[in-house]
């Protein structure tokens, strides 16, 4: 099995100066809204943290009981108590994908399957060994961007297996279409800090049955959802929220065309058909390419470390047109 470094994320690509393609998160800063209500609830750190209208609010915004909600220290969180929680006799992990999954279950002493998806038919998902009874997938996928129809992922589902399904990019999908929320033997993770700027406070939760969520909140640290972050789950579970974070979705998903549209143009070949807020591109000599991006003030994130891809991939974030033009010419000038 390959040596990857799992522990390497889209943050340590970034530095001083440097546009930020790595990281996927959409808005440079929380909009004015949420500032202000975070603001004003300033005044009530001094208690102890309180998760219960949070948890209220997911409930409400999902259409399912409060009893197949938890809160969480972003989704990241969620990985940890699943392999904390859960004595799975073989976990598969879906790759390419967010590399955390399988940290969390190997830093728990579970042994890992890989399934490794190709890029030449796009990442389509297939078929996981017969005797896995935990499995994780993401959709849209971390790094490919590519969405696996609802269909393909409740094939996945049988009796004594859980399914966990990695939506932290679902909002910015328009639509949110393809969902599995509260299927029988799904385990779905969503994430606050892509869409409204908010990587620091950490803000996520898990949408599952009764008794995954009662064993995750079991091993879950007391208070470790602070009392901001509640604040900001049930401000951005709020109907005018989920309006004005659609907008977005549609906003990002025309200024990922305009990005797929210059790679393309530049002979850069986008992997997949990529429907997150980032494009997976594969082109020779990646490494290099990446650190003349740097020397010319541009950071994107390395492939090399996601189990399934190698130093011929990148990831580059969607940004605004005016910085990916900027981009694209600067890559022009590398390539």
């Amino acid at each position: 099995m390959a040596d990857y470094d799992l522990w390497h994320h889209g943050d340590r690509e970034v530095g001083d100066g440097l546009v930020d393609l790595a990281v996927n998160v959409r808005l440079p800063a929380p909009p004015a809204w949420l500032r202000a209500e975070l603001a004003a609830a300033l005044d009530d750190l001094a208690a102890y943290p309180d998760v219960s209208a949070a948890v209220a609010a997911v409930a409400r915004r999902h259409g399912l009981p409060e009893s197949q909600v938890l809160v969480t220290s972003g989704a990241a969180e969620a990985f940890t108590l699943l392999a904390t929680a859960l004595r799975p006799s073989r976990a598969v992990v879906v790759h390419p994908q967010f590399t955390e999954p399988e940290a969390a279950l190997r830093a728990a002493g579970h042994p890992v399957t890989r399934v490794l998806l190709s890029a030449d038919d796009g990442f389509r998902l297939g078929d996981v060994p017969d005797d896995a009874d935990l499995v994780f997938v993401g959709n849209p996928t971390n790094p490919t961007s590519v969405l696996h129809p609802a269909a393909d992922l409740l094939a996945l589902g049988r009796p004594g297996r859980l399914v966990v399904v990695d939506e932290a990019f679902l909002d910015a999908v328009p639509g949110e279409t393809e969902s599995v929320a509260g299927q029988p033997g799904f385990a779905v993770l969503r994430s606050l800090t892509k869409t409204w700027g908010i990587a620091g406070l950490r803000a996520g939760y898990v949408l599952a049955g009764e008794s995954v969520v009662d064993s995750l909140r079991a091993v879950q640290p007391p208070w470790s959802v602070s009392s901001l972050a509640a604040v900001a789950v049930v401000a951005c579970c709020r109907p005018s929220a989920l309006e004005e974070a659609e907008k977005l979705a549609v906003s990002a998903e025309s200024d990922r065309e305009y990005l797929v549209s210059g790679l393309t143009a530049l002979g850069v070949e986008v992997l997949g058909e990529p429907r997150g807020p980032f494009v997976l591109v594969r082109l020779p000599g990646a490494d290099g390419v990446r650190e003349r991006l740097r020397e010319n003030g541009f950071a994107v994130r390395r492939g090399d470390t996601f189990p399934g891809l190698d130093s011929r991939y990148l990831r580059i974030a969607v940004r605004d047109r005016e910085t990916v033009d900027r981009f694209l010419a600067a890559l022009d000038a590398v390539l």
